[in-house]
């Protein structure tokens, strides 16, 4: 059976190789970064070209290598921190036996993660994966500072009959020492990392800055408003634990 029976041939140009994926053909597109530009924004500027391209149904678009790597931070960066911070609360749940006292310590947060996206944005980083693997180590660096004042808090009001006032007055003063040694100890051995140059320092310097960032801010603030949220979670817990008294409207009479 002679070949003009099934095909239709003729010289021409084409591929010297045909990359499959999945037993589809693919074609693999590079793109640099302009300066000045983070990987996030031209992720954004490819997705909104696509979406004009109107593309047909069969044609799909995915990424590799960095942006890939970078789109799967984003979708599972928010179920991390949240993970870290149910892990935290079950823990101090257990060692303080109580519901509240854990969310007063773990006010703390928010404040180191503010600084720590200041501090990126001051310094002109990204919110890269080290970054965001920064963050999360702050989780376990700033609630320190509370978990030092809220210990002796407690320690006070149950062993010494102290008021939950004077009680956490007396731990902000009596742990201020330990506090600042263990937030500088932190912030500088994470300075190094910030400052560095060399190779592979764009890699290290988004873990010092969120580092350093955040402890900067959340101790400036933790020393004011950890006792301020104390004493408000005292209240609220002994204003929930009081249970109303009816009055049956009996009178007792003594009879000698």
């Amino acid at each position: 059976m002679p070949l003009s029976a099934i095909a239709q041939w003729e010289p021409d140009i084409g591929p010297l190789t045909v990359n499959h994926q999945g037993q589809f053909p693919v074609v693999t597109l590079s793109f640099n970064l302009a300066p000045g530009v983070s990987l996030g924004e031209a992720v954004q500027v490819i997705n909104k070209t696509q979406r004009g391209l109107h593309m047909p149904p069969s044609i799909q678009a995915d990424y590799q290598g960095t942006a890939q790597a970078f789109q799967s931070s984003l979708s599972n960066e928010l179920l991390l921190i949240l993970a870290a911070v149910v892990t935290v609360y079950i823990v101090l749940g257990v060692l303080y036996e109580s519901y509240i006292h854990p969310i007063t310590i773990l006010s703390t947060l928010p404040s180191a993660g503010v600084g720590a996206i200041l501090a990126l944005i001051i310094f002109r980083n990204d919110l890269s994966v080290v970054a965001l693997i920064g963050i999360i180590l702050l989780i376990g660096i700033v609630k320190k500072n509370a978990i030092m004042m809220v210990d002796f808090a407690l320690e006070a009001e149950r062993k010494e009959g102290k008021q939950p006032s004077e009680a956490i007055y007396q731990a902000c003063l009596l742990r201020f020492r330990p506090i600042m040694m263990t937030t500088m100890a932190a912030l500088l051995g994470a300075l190094p990392l910030a400052l560095g140059s060399g190779t592979g320092s764009e890699l290290r310097r988004p873990l010092g800055i969120t580092i350093v960032g955040g402890l900067l801010l959340s101790q400036v603030l933790t020393l004011y408003t950890t006792p301020v949220i104390y004493l408000w979670f005292d209240r609220l817990a002994k204003r929930l634990s009081q249970a109303p008294v009816e009055n049956t409207g009996a009178e007792s009479m003594i009879v000698d």
